[in-house]
């Protein structure tokens, strides 16, 4: 994983780079998101994968199946991808994009797992108290874990803040033992 982040990082900041020059962030993302779903179709990762078909068949399949939603820009980012070999890391590019695009925009991504499900007033709440804390706008995706017994646990970039029933017995149990 790690080394197929290394590999799409150029593509996905040359990529920012020219839509942030274009102002079209958005007809980016559509296009990188468009180009992952075709790449992830079982019947094109055979191609992807299958020697007997040239770069240039290759390439004129996904252009093809793209149709007028790439633009030039999107058109000429696909035909790099297949020069180069990189269409397998497409939704690693998609993914540093993504996050690009919210950096520029200010904005954080979060996670919140709650044991139970959180009304919309609750995560409103949470939101809140992230943004002021963070200083930035943040856009927050809820999901249930139930083996989280009680409470939520938040990720913010690389930072967790577990205020889980489970989490506080693991640190109980981490303090006792010591």
């Amino acid at each position: 994983m790690a080394e197929s982040l290394t590999i799409a990082r150029p593509y996905a900041e040359a990529a920012f780079k020219l839509a942030r020059e274009k102002n079209t962030l958005d007809a980016w993302s559509r296009m990188l998101e468009l180009l992952e779903i075709v790449v992830a179709d079982e019947r094109v990762a055979r191609c992807i994968g299958d020697p007997n078909l040239s770069r240039q068949q290759l390439e004129s399949l996904l252009l093809g199946v793209c149709g007028e939603r790439l633009d030039g820009g999107g058109r000429n980012f696909v035909q790099i991808l297949v020069a180069n070999g990189r269409l397998p890391v497409i939704s690693e590019i998609r993914t540093l994009f993504e996050r690009l695009k919210l950096e520029q925009q200010s904005v954080l991504e979060a996670e919140i797992h709650s044991a139970f499900a959180i009304d919309a007033a609750q995560v409103k709440r949470l939101v809140a108290r992230l943004e002021a804390r963070y200083q930035r706008k943040v856009r927050a995706q809820v999901s249930v874990d139930p083996q989280l017994i009680g409470g939520v646990k938040i990720v913010v970039g690389d930072k967790v803040m577990d205020a889980t029933v489970r989490g506080r017995l693991e640190a109980m149990s981490a303090a006792l033992i010591r």
